[in-house]
């Protein structure tokens, strides 16, 4: 088994204009975790360092660049979930902080509850010290861009959701064979105010288990919930499927079902890893043995070598 951490920047269509940052912010993320396991730290650091790093990219719906709801304002989800355990921390609807996966995690070491909420999860950030942020510095023009568009009268409500990067999130497996999950999210564009979508449930956003594998999901967050995505893949695996198999047979199933479409990034705890889509397009990136994978569009791998620039 080789430590390895695999990277997901969300799944939808990515402007031509905006595909090298998404590429290069994604690539870097992936480095960061496994810079981590390559240390000889553990999964659940790595994961946390990797979308740490999506969420302060502009370019990704998470943290700084999160898409606002219908009041103009952002809302962040995130979980957190370690294999060896089944320990986890969630949080949904928080305000005025940089990085919400350090929050969950927060509530996974320092609390005996799975998920805090909105203001709670705020108050909790306070008591922890966690700084908040002015809620300004997590907008971006593009953001700003995509709400004002989607306010128009007549506009076709999916339609708006393409262009804007959706959930990211990040899987690892580390030298000891420990599996961790970490994903966060702004939301989908024009959200109504409170919603909550799927990644900071447990089993749908992201699941980990030391026995069967780790999973973080992307995608549309009503129909990734109504399946369980991340633990429905993981019952595949159990199955005796292999990552890539149980990655599709549960994205096929979420789109037969209820005609949602999705992503994953998957690993098992022999190492094998998968990153697999049924929407047009999900950038995502992997490294182990000291090898960058990346893609965007489907059928892609492009390799090389860990410490070359893209």
């Amino acid at each position: 088994m080789f430590p390895v951490v695999v990277v997901h920047g969300g799944s939808a269509q990515v402007p031509k204009e905006r595909d090298e940052k998404v590429k290069s912010g994604g690539c870097s993320a992936a480095r960061a975790g496994y810079a981590v396991l390559r240390a000889g730290g553990s999964s659940m650091d790595a994961v946390v360092e990797a979308v740490s790093q999506l969420e302060n990219n502009p370019y990704f719906n998470a943290g700084r660049g999160s898409a606002l709801n219908i009041r103009g304002e952002v809302e962040m989800d995130a979980i957190i979930m370690d294999g060896k355990t089944l320990g986890s921390g969630a949080v949904s609807a928080v305000r005025n902080i940089a990085n919400p996966i350090q929050l969950a995690r927060l509530v996974m070491d320092k609390t005996s509850h799975v998920c805090l909420t909105a203001k709670g999860a705020n108050q909790f950030a306070r008591s922890m010290g966690v700084p908040e942020v002015p809620p300004e510095s997590l907008v971006t023009e593009y953001s700003r861009m995509r709400w004002t568009k989607n306010r128009a009268p007549g506009t076709d409500t999916g339609k708006s959701q393409m262009g804007k990067m959706g959930t990211v999130g990040a899987v690892a497996v580390d030298s000891e064979g420990n599996m961790a999950c970490a994903t966060s999210t702004g939301g989908l564009v024009n959200k109504m105010e409170g919603r909550v979508g799927d990644t900071s449930c447990i089993g749908s956003g992201g699941y980990a288990d030391n026995q069967v594998g780790a999973v973080s999901s992307t995608g549309h967050g009503e129909a990734i919930m109504k399946v369980t995505l991340a633990r429905l893949i993981l019952f595949h695996m159990e199955q005796g499927q292999s990552v890539e198999a149980a990655s599709d047979l549960g994205l096929a199933y979420m789109e037969s079902r209820v005609g949602g479409l999705g992503g994953v990034v998957t690993v098992d705890p022999q190492g094998h890893w998968a990153a697999r889509f049924s929407c047009p397009q999900m950038f995502w990136a992997a490294a182990q043995k000291d090898t960058l994978h990346y893609g965007l569009q489907t059928g892609e791998d492009f390799t090389q070598s860990i410490d070359d620039p893209l």
